[in-house]
C-alpha cells in the first residue's frame, strides 16, 4: 500500500514509518527534515505545511491510499492540507489526543463524551489554557479533528486520539526521567498507591493501529490507551528497578503529602495526577480494531536500552525541561515520612 506520513521522523512519526515499512507498505514522509534522520527505505519530500507552494509541490509528486498526519497543530492549516491532499489520496488518518476532550482529565472517558468545540478554519490563537482543564491544544487538535472530516467526509477519516505515549524516542522525558532517578538509587518518591492503575501506550503499538487505521481504511474516532485496571504505578517503577539494576528503594507517598508540599501534577512527579479521568479512558473500540499493548515492563527495557545506545544519550529537548522532581524538594518530602 502506498502510504503518505506528514512528519514521520520524531517519536511517534518515526514509529509509524517503521512499523509501515517492516510491514511491506511504500512509504513516503513529508517534513523541513529539521527534527531528525530519515528512517532508511522511505521516499522523503522536503517542504513545510505551512507554505502552500511546499504542499502543492507536495500534491503534484504522487497520489497515496492513504495519508497519516501526526504533525497537525492548527485547524487552518490541516484543513488547507488535507484539501489540497484530497485530490491525490483515498483516506486521511489524524493523530489527534485525548485533551479534545471537554471533561478531560477530570472525567472518565469514552468516544461519545463531548469535545471541545473549535471550527475547522480556525488559527492558531484559537483556545484557552485553564487550570487543570481545557487548553488551547486541546482546542485546536479538536479543530484539527473536524478540519480532516471537513476535507475527506467522515466515511474516509479516522481520528486517533492517544493518551499518554511511552517508549523508545519519547522526547518529553517522563519515563527516562523515572528511569534516571531510579537508577541513581537511594530512597525514591513515588505516588501511592503502588495499586494506582496507569494506562500509558506503547509508540509502537499506537504505531501499528495508526497503520491498521490507513490499511483497513477504518473510520472514526478510536481512543487509544492501554486497557483500564491491569497495570499499576506499581509495575512501572518496578519494572524501572529491575532494568537499571538500581538498589533504589520505592517510598510510596501519599497524595496528600504531596500536594501539601505542592509537587506539580504531571510534570514534576511524571505520570501522577489525581483526578479520576486521567487513566480512565475507554479504549474498547480502538481494541475491538485491532490495538493492542505490550506489557509495561516491556517498553521501559526497551526505553532503558534506547537510552544507553542513542549517541546523545542524557541530553534533554526543550520540552523535557519542567519534567522532574528536584534532590531538595525530594529530600523535604521523604523527611516527612519518617
Amino acid at each position: 500500500m502506498k502510504l503518505l506520513v506528514l512528519g514521520g521522523t520524531a517519536f511517534v512519526g518515526r514509529a509509524i514509518v517503521e512499523h509501515a515499512l517492516a510491514a511491506g507498505h511504500e512509504v513516503t514522509t513529508f517534513n523541513r527534515g529539521a527534527s531528525d534522520s530519515d528512517v532508511d527505505g522511505v521516499r522523503a519530500l522536503r517542504g513545510d505545511r505551512n507554505v502552500p507552494a511546499d504542499v502543492r509541490r507536495l500534491r503534484e509528486s504522487g497520489e497515496w491510499e492513504a495519508v497519516i498526519d501526526t504533525s497537525g497543530y492548527v485547524p487552518r492549516n490541516t484543513l488547507a492540507v488535507a484539501q489540497e491532499l484530497r485530490e491525490v489520496a483515498d483516506s486521511y488518518v489524524f493523530m489527534s489526543t485525548v485533551s479534545v476532550y471537554a471533561d478531560w482529565p477530570v472525567k472518565p472517558l469514552t468516544e461519545q463524551s463531548p469535545v471541545l468545540e473549535c471550527q475547522p478554519d480556525a488559527g492558531p490563537d484559537f483556545g484557552e489554557d485553564t487550570e487543570d482543564g481545557p487548553t488551547q491544544y486541546g482546542y485546536q487538535k479538536s479543530g484539527c479533528e473536524a478540519a480532516a472530516r471537513l476535507a475527506f467526509e467522515d466515511e474516509y477519516t479516522a481520528v486517533i486520539r492517544p493518551g499518554v505515549v511511552l517508549g523508545p524516542r519519547e522526547y518529553v522525558g517522563r519515563l527516562p526521567w523515572w528511569l534516571r532517578r531510579v537508577a541513581a538509587g537511594g530512597r525514591v518518591v513515588a505516588p501511592a498507591p503502588a495499586m494506582r492503575p496507569i494506562q500509558p501506550i506503547d509508540v509502537r503499538d499506537l504505531a501499528a493501529f495508526a497503520v491498521r487505521c490507513a490499511t483497513e481504511r477504518l473510520s472514526g474516532a478510536f481512543n487509544a490507551a492501554a486497557p483500564i485496571g491491569p497495570t499499576t504505578f506499581g509495575d512501572m517503577l518496578s519494572a524501572c528497578v529491575d532494568v537499571t539494576g538500581s538498589d533504589a528503594e520505592l517510598a510510596w507517598v501519599p497524595d496528600e503529602v504531596l500536594l501539601a508540599h505542592g509537587v506539580r501534577q504531571w510534570s514534576e512527579l511524571p505520570l501522577w495526577r489525581t483526578f479520576e479521568g486521567v487513566w480512565g479512558v475507554d479504549a474498547t473500540r480502538a481494541a475491538d480494531a485491532g490495538l493492542t499493548c505490550r506489557p509495561i515492563a516491556d517498553t521501559v527495557r526497551d526505553t532503558w536500552a534506547w537510552m544507553h545506545a542513542q549517541p546523545e544519550f542524557g541530553e534533554q529537548h526543550e520540552r523535557a525541561a519542567e519534567i522532574g522532581l528536584g534532590v531538595e524538594r525530594e529530600a523535604a518530602i521523604l523527611a516527612d515520612l519518617t
